[in-house]
C-alpha cells in the first residue's frame, strides 16, 4: 500500500494485522487498492472502517482445506472468517467458578450378580420414593399391601414401579411392584383423556405414585398416575455476564468429522471469526463443555473401520489434542464420556481413562467427568449426560422423533431418570446406587448423542442437545437419522439465553 502512496492509520493496521493471522492479506490489499481508485478524492490514510468494509466485501470461504492422510496427522487448517476489530476477550477478567457436584467415576465398582441387581432396583426405587414424597399430592402415599387391605371402593396412593404395561381391549394393565410385593393395576379405557395421556408416556421400569379404586378381590383401578417431575422453581443465574459453549459429539477419527467446520468454530473462540455480534458472544465464553463421543472410536457398530480415518483409538485421541489445543487456555474445558469414547459402555461410565487422554491432557488443563455428570457453574447447575437412552425413550413413547430430542430429555426429567428402562439398547450396569437418578433438578440439562441441535424449557429447566461434528453416516442414514452438525448452543447463564451459532457456511 505504501508502494501505491497509502498510509494505514493505526486501527486500521491492527486490523490487517488480525486479518493476517488467518488470511492471505493481498487478495484483501488488492480489493482495497481497486476500490481507491475508484474514488475521485482519494485518501492519504486508509482507515479502520474502510478497511473493515472493504474485508467484509470481499474475504469469501476459498481456502484449500487438507484431507485427513494416514499415517500422518493433519496440520489444522485456518478457515477464513471476517474480522472486524481487535478481539478482546471479557472472559479473561472472569474468575473461574466450578463445582463437581456429582461424578461416579470413582464409585462404579459393579459384579454383574444378581443380588447387586436386586439391590440396584431397590435403590431407585428408594431413591425415586423420596422424590415422589417431596409433591404435596403424593406424600402420603402407601404400599401394596396396604391397598391390598382397603375395603372395595377405598380410594388409596401407592408408590411402585411399573414392570411392565400391556395395552388391551379393556385398557392397559400395568404389573407394578414395590419392596415387598407385586400386583396388576388397570387404567380402563373409559378413563379420563388426561390420565391416558399420562399412561401412554409412562415407560417400563419408571417409579410412579398411584391413585386407586380397591375392586373386588385384588382388583386395583388407577385413577391418578403422578410422576416425579421436577419443581417450578425459579432456575439459578448468573449476577455477571458469563457463556457456555455446549457441544458433543465430534467423532475425530471418523471420514465424516467436519474439520472444516470445528476449525470455524475454534477461529470464533479465538476471536478470529464472524461479526462484531458473533465476537462479542465469543468474548464471554469461560466455559466448553464436551458431552462425549470425543472421537469415533473402534468397533461401535458394523463395519465401522470402513468410514474411519485413523483406525487406532490411542491416534483418534491424539487428533483430538490437535483441535482441543486451540480452544484459548483462559476457557474452561470439561468433558465426559459417551457411547463411542473408551469407558465401559455400560451407565454410568467413569471418567475417560488418563492413558487415553494423555495427548489431551498434554496440551491443556480440562476436568474430565464420568457421564453422567453434576456441576454449578457460578452457582448454576448442570446435568451433563451423553444421552444413550434417548434412543430408547425415542423407540418406545409415542409421537417421538430423532428431528426432536428435546422432547424425550423432557420425559426423563418427568420421570427423574436418565435411563428407565432396562433391557434395551442402553447398557446399565447394576451399581449400589443408582447414579442415573435425577436427585437434583438441574438448571440446564445438556445432553448429545442424537446429532440433531435442539433446546427448549421444561418448567424451571433449560434443555439442550448439542447436536454434533459428524455428517450423516452410512449407519444414520439406514436408521432415518438425518443430523444437523456443526452448529453450537451458547448459553448465557446471566439470562438463560441461547445463542445457536451455525459454523456450516
Amino acid at each position: 500500500m505504501l508502494t501505491a502512496g497509502y498510509q494505514l492509520e493505526k486501527e486500521a493496521f491492527r486490523l490487517l494485522s488480525t486479518i493476517c493471522e488467518t488470511e492471505n492479506p493481498m487478495k484483501l490489499i488488492k480489493a482495497t487498492l481497486e476500490k481507491l481508485d475508484k474514488i475521485k478524492e482519494k485518501p492519504l490514510f486508509i482507515s479502520e472502517n474502510f478497511l473493515e468494509e472493504t474485508a467484509n466485501e470481499t474475504l469469501l470461504v476459498d481456502n484449500e482445506v487438507k484431507q485427513f492422510s494416514i499415517p500422518y496427522l493433519p496440520e489444522i487448517s485456518k478457515t477464513t472468517g471476517k474480522p472486524t476489530k481487535i478481539f478482546r476477550s471479557q472472559a479473561k477478567n472472569i474468575e473461574t467458578a466450578i463445582e463437581v457436584v456429582a461424578d461416579p467415576t470413582n464409585d462404579v465398582c459393579s459384579t454383574g450378580s444378581m443380588d447387586e441387581y436386586l439391590k440396584y432396583f431397590q435403590d431407585r426405587f428408594k431413591r425415586t420414593r423420596r422424590l415422589l414424597r417431596q409433591r404435596m399430592d403424593c406424600r402420603n402415599a402407601a404400599s401394596i399391601k396396604d391397598a391390598f387391605r382397603m375395603p372395595p371402593r377405598s380410594r388409596i396412593k401407592i408408590h411402585c414401579m411399573v414392570a411392565e404395561k400391556r395395552e388391551t381391549e379393556n385398557g392397559v394393565f400395568l404389573e407394578i411392584e414395590d419392596m415387598e410385593t407385586k400386583a396388576t393395576a388397570l387404567i380402563p379405557r373409559n378413563a379420563s383423556n388426561q390420565l391416558l395421556e399420562k399412561t401412554k408416556m409412562l415407560l417400563p421400569d419408571q417409579v410412579v405414585c398411584l391413585g386407586l379404586l380397591k375392586g373386588r378381590k385384588s382388583l386395583l383401578i388407577v385413577k391418578e398416575l403422578f410422576f416425579p417431575d421436577i419443581p417450578q422453581n425459579p432456575p439459578h443465574k448468573t449476577k455477571e455476564a458469563v457463556n457456555v459453549a455446549l457441544i458433543s459429539d465430534l467423532h475425530v477419527g471418523s471420514r465424516e468429522f467436519m474439520r472444516e467446520e470445528f476449525n470455524r468454530f475454534l477461529l470464533w473462540i479465538n476471536g478470529k471469526y464472524g461479526d462484531a455480534r458473533l465476537r462479542e458472544v465469543a468474548s464471554l465464553v469461560k466455559y466448553v463443555i464436551i458431552a462425549g463421543d470425543i472421537v469415533d472410536g473402534v468397533g461401535v457398530y458394523p463395519n465401522q473401520v470402513k468410514e474411519l480415518v485413523v483406525q487406532d483409538i490411542f491416534g483418534q485421541y491424539k487428533l483430538a489434542s490437535k483441535f482441543v489445543e486451540q480452544i484459548p487456555d483462559y476457557i474452561e474445558l470439561i468433558i465426559v464420556p459417551g457411547n463411542h469414547d473408551a469407558s465401559r459402555r455400560a451407565l454410568p461410565q467413569p471418567a475417560i481413562s488418563k492413558d487415553y487422554l494423555e495427548p489431551l491432557y498434554d496440551v491443556r488443563n480440562m476436568l474430565s467427568l464420568g457421564n453422567p455428570a453434576t456441576i454449578s457453574i457460578h452457582g448454576t447447575r448442570f446435568l451433563i449426560y451423553h444421552g444413550r437412552s434417548l434412543d430408547d425413550v425415542l423407540a418406545i413413547a409415542p409421537n417421538m422423533n430423532f428431528h426432536s430430542p428435546e422432547r424425550a430429555m423432557r420425559l426423563l426429567l418427568k420421570g427423574r431418570h436418565l435411563a428407565p428402562t432396562y433391557g434395551q439398547r442402553t447398557p446399565i450396569a447394576p451399581e449400589k446406587r443408582d447414579f442415573l437418578v435425577i436427585e437434583e433438578a438441574p438448571d440446564i440439562f445438556h445432553a448429545g448423542h442424537i446429532h440433531v441441535m435442539k433446546y427448549g424449557f421444561y418448567r424451571r429447566t433449560l434443555m439442550v442437545n448439542s447436536g454434533a461434528w459428524q455428517r450423516q453416516t452410512s449407519f444414520q442414514r439406514n436408521l432415518g437419522l438425518e443430523p444437523t452438525p456443526g452448529i453450537v448452543p451458547v448459553v448465557n447463564l446471566q439470562t438463560l439465553s441461547v445463542y445457536p451459532i451455525d459454523f456450516n457456511s
